[in-house]
């Protein structure tokens, strides 16, 4: 008897234990339902909190052009989820819950069960999120993959350079053959071509495209760096040896890359910047573009030479008509624009730039156009006295004084300079009436330039943080510095140190 009497209260208690403890966990989510909503509430707002400490964090390394981290973006999405969704929900619920029934008498406990038991399940969401919310980083560089494969501003797809293309791109196929060279005057389009040249070949025929700017001032860290920087290469390295070895080993690690040199006024030593070539790596090219034929032949030793030469006259004249708009449709128009065309030498460069400056402009304005073409241009510029006289042209018309100096300071700066530097000196110039602030500086120099570009007188470079020239009318704007502003110009070199606003404005 006492064997079942044992068995029995074993069962009778545990039949209490399974029905009192669950009635113990209902009746606290009834008596607990304020204090679970207000630990959802606080935790919600920790949450917001964090989650704004992050996305501020993401929006300045979105303006560095970093990319955001897998992890990061995912998080962000969950926590804007929980927040507009599920703990909203709560919100509206814990208004209802408010709401008594039976006319007002009593308090829903139904609702308010709901209510406790959904706060503290959300409650514990909102906590793993918290948890989860703390990052290294959020951010990181993406290894550039070469050149980025889009449209070539300024390419016209003219029969004269077509046929250039197509034979470079044939010749760059052929195993035998590790360094072209395309030479041609000044502000011929050689640059123009070469790029036109990397975007096709880009995933076709190369893997990566690389593009370093050399200039007149041969600069071989410089020229490691550009290619780096393209690379996503880092340098341990400081001296220009352990740089040359570094950028060798991480070129070898590309089967196909098509590195191109631009702008060779002399010989660049291959081996000191660190390019494999040949038996070392036969899967990299190089490209080459000069003024002069001996540098690439002799020089660099290019094995297939092409010569980019002047537009025909055809050319020219449909590339002045799409650049200065329907100056052909005007009967009293037309003749003086055939004879402005004729000035600019069939050169893109003139074109580009005196059509530019003359778009929607009126007959009077055109006629002195052509009178200042028909004057004598400055003696450094032989053989492209049309482009000076061009570029010169194109300066006089820029709207203003203050344009006119920001473009003078871009020719002072130089190749690929950083729009950054520019405001800077602007700023501290006081170029700009009424601008006083970094980001009212910024704004106006973003414009300016824009507008230059717009004129060809500036080009865009590899980002949108920098600013190119090409060197004819880096060559031409310096000379419009010295001959009418005397401004003190140091080739190939910004002022490093501009301390005394006074001294700099005797510049301008």
């Amino acid at each position: 008897m006492e064997i079942v009497i044992a068995i029995v209260g074993s069962i009778v208690a545990k039949a209490v234990e399974y029905t009192i403890s669950p009635i113990k966990n209902h009746v606290k989510y009834l008596s607990n339902h304020q204090k679970n909503v207000e630990t959802l509430k606080n935790r919600a707002n920790r949450l917001k909190d964090a989650r704004d400490g992050v996305q501020h964090s993401v929006d300045a390394t979105k303006r560095n052009g970093e990319e955001i981290e897998g992890d990061v973006d995912k998080w962000l999405s969950a926590v804007d989820k929980m927040i507009l969704e599920q703990v909203e929900k709560v919100m509206q619920d814990e208004e209802r819950a408010k709401k008594k029934c039976f006319i007002g008498l009593c308090p829903n406990f139904r609702t308010r069960y709901k209510l406790s038991l959904k706060a503290e399940e959300e409650a514990k969401a909102v906590a793993e999120l918290l948890e989860h919310g703390e990052f290294e980083r959020v951010s990181y560089r993406a290894a550039p993959q070469g050149i980025v494969v889009a449209p070539v501003k300024g390419y016209e797809e003219f029969e004269s350079r077509t046929s250039i293309l197509n034979g470079i791109m044939e010749v760059l196929k052929d195993d035998s053959v590790s360094i072209v060279g395309v030479h041609g005057t000044g502000g011929i389009g050689k640059t123009t071509l070469i790029k036109e040249i990397a975007r096709k070949v880009k995933d076709k025929l190369f893997d990566s495209v690389v593009i370093a700017t050399v200039t007149q001032a041969i600069d071989i860290e410089k020229i490691q760096n550009q290619i780096a920087d393209f690379l996503g290469l880092k340098f341990e390295e400081q001296s220009m040896v352990g740089k040359a070895f570094r950028l060798r080993e991480r070129l070898k690690k590309e089967e196909r890359i098509l590195v191109v040199l631009d702008d060779i006024w002399e010989k660049v030593d291959i081996e000191e910047v660190g390019i494999p070539l040949g038996d070392e790596h036969k899967g990299c090219k190089l490209l080459l573009t000069s003024r002069e034929f001996n540098v690439l032949s002799n020089g660099m030793d290019a094995q297939k030479n092409f010569h980019i030469g002047f537009l025909n006259e055809k050319e020219a004249w449909d590339l002045f008509k799409k650049k200065a708009g329907d100056c052909d449709e005007s009967c009293d128009l037309k003749p003086i624009a055939m004879e402005v065309a004729k000035k600019c030498a069939r050169l893109p460069i003139a074109i580009a730039t005196v059509a530019g400056a003359l778009r929607n402009k009126r007959l009077f304005e055109w006629k002195n156009a052509l009178r200042e073409l028909e004057r004598p241009s400055s003696t450094n510029f032989t053989g492209i006295a049309a482009a000076y006289s061009a570029i010169e042209l194109s300066f006089n018309y820029l709207e203003s004084e203050e344009v006119k100096l920001t473009f003078l300071l871009c020719s002072v700066i130089g190749h690929n300079g950083l729009v950054e530097d520019l405001v800077r000196y602007t700023l501290g110039l006081g170029l700009f009436d009424g601008v006083n602030t970094m980001e009212e500086a910024r704004n106006k120099v973003l414009t300016v330039v824009a507008n230059l570009k717009a004129s060809a007188l500036l080009l865009d470079s590899y980002n949108d943080k920098h600013f190119d020239i090409h060197d004819v009318v880096w060559d031409a704007a310096i000379a419009i510095a010295l001959k009418d502003y005397r401004m003190l110009v140091l080739r190939d070199h910004a002022p490093k140190e501009w301390s005394d606003k006074e001294k700099m404005k005797t510049w301008c």
